[in-house]
């Protein structure tokens, strides 16, 4: 039998708090469940369908980078979700969405980041 990791201790506790802290963003309305996949790393699935499940997965055995995703699809979701409530704003990218936004609300969104990055532990993020 074999007994091979693919991802280190430290890391799977790493990303363990990633995930944790993920769940306490206000992400309820995002499509997106980390699962923790034991030696293979952690799994996020995207994009779920009652029908069918979920229709993506992407295995992470590094906590940044799953910190780096996760922030982005909960930025986007965000951003999405302004640009529904002002139709202009659907012809734009989720960058030029940003940019339109008052400064206040653009500080707002990224301290959202901070205070993820807080929680997860990530400091290189």
């Amino acid at each position: 039998m074999n007994n091979q990791k693919y991802i280190t201790d430290e890391e799977h506790m790493k990303c363990r708090k990633v995930a944790d802290a993920f769940v306490e963003l206000d992400n309820e309305d995002i499509d997106i469940v980390v699962a923790d996949a034991g030696r293979y790393g952690f799994v996020r699935l995207l994009y779920y369908d009652e029908s069918y499940g979920f229709d993506k997965a992407v295995c992470y055995t590094d906590s940044t980078t799953l910190f780096n995703d996760l922030w982005k699809d909960w930025l986007h979701e965000q951003l999405f979700q302004i640009a529904l409530e002002n139709p202009p704003l659907m012809d734009l990218d989720y960058k030029e969405i940003f940019q339109t936004l008052p400064e206040e609300k653009q500080k707002e969104l990224l301290n959202k980041r901070h205070d993820f990055a807080q929680k997860s532990g990530i400091t290189n993020a």
